[in-house]
């Protein structure tokens, strides 16, 4: 059996599989707000599901990526305390369970590409659309991380480059001029109150847009723009079999078809043999997916 874990910003799920991939036990409790006790918690989850001492292997998924050179956690926006931190070496100090750690969006893809949703095609591209953005790839039922741990992480280009005023002018790079500073929940929240003066939440507004409100209405109609330009990125740089979208936003858009319609027309491939698709597992994928990754990488 494989314990996964997925430490997400507000909740941390666990589960525990079986080699035929069935649930044995799945919770969710809330985030530590510091790092110590992430830890505490972290140890607690393994000693609950590992009673017998039988050593299961442990896949743990997060926000970020693992700098392979160091082995510390970089680039987790919505999780700043995991930042710079060896997330492994500290448990270890603990526990003595195999442990692998990885992005989250590349463990939702995996499950995704493994059994569930994606899993009869080669090539499959992961998006978390949540309060946050993020993606991953999978070839052939392995993760594809790249030689910096940034596989799949397309949020982080930069949309439009006419916004850059100049080459010379910042050495960084203004986050809400990126993929996921368009796409994500947050981004959506905060534009929409920028540009109508209205603070509700990102559902909200799409519940709004079904209700055919005015405002909501060209809000997300300029949203499927965005989105649909943006996974041109993916399907002329990648071109995988199969697109899979997840997260708490996706799981408010209905309207997948139009954005595949949208992004054929823009790069002029009127078949496009992308395939669009909704995940098999819903937000449970990313806790299976690390779970997975343990089995596929057991010592």
């Amino acid at each position: 059996m494989q314990i996964g874990i997925d430490l997400g910003a507000t909740k941390i799920e666990y589960v525990l599989l079986d080699n035929n991939n069935k649930e044995i036990k799945r919770n969710r409790l809330s985030t530590p707000k510091n790092y110590e006790n992430t830890i505490l918690t972290l140890v607690d989850i393994v000693k609950k599901l590992d009673q017998n001492n039988e050593k299961f292997n442990i896949g743990i998924c997060h926000p970020g990526a693992v700098d392979k050179t160091t082995g510390l956690i970089k680039n987790a926006h919505n999780s700043q305390w995991l930042n710079n931190k060896n997330l492994i070496k500290d448990l270890k100090k603990t526990i003595n369970n195999n442990i692998l750690t990885e992005n989250d969006a590349n463990c939702f893809c995996l499950s995704e590409a493994f059994d569930g949703s994606a899993s009869h095609y080669e090539s499959v591209f992961g998006i978390i659309l949540g309060s946050g953005c993020g993606g991953g790839l999978v070839i052939n039922k392995k993760i594809i991380t790249g030689a910096n741990g940034l596989g799949g992480e397309w949020s982080l280009n930069q949309i439009p480059i006419e916004n850059i005023k100049s080459l010379k002018s910042s050495k960084v790079l203004d986050f809400s001029n990126r993929i996921e500073g368009y796409l994500s929940g947050k981004s959506i929240e905060k534009r929409f109150y920028e540009k109508y003066k209205n603070k509700i939440s990102a559902r909200e507004i799409f519940s709004l847009y079904r209700d055919k409100d005015k405002d909501a209405r060209l809000f997300v109609n300029y949203y499927k723009e965005i989105l649909s330009r943006s996974l041109i990125i993916i399907i002329t740089s990648i071109d995988p079999d199969a697109i899979v979208f997840g997260g708490g936003i996706s799981g408010e858009i209905d309207f997948l078809d139009e954005i595949k319609s949208k992004a054929s027309e823009y790069i002029n491939e009127p078949n496009l043999k992308t395939v669009f698709l909704k995940p098999k597992y819903g937000d449970a994928s990313g806790v299976r997916g690390a779970a997975i990754l343990s089995r596929q990488n057991s010592i």
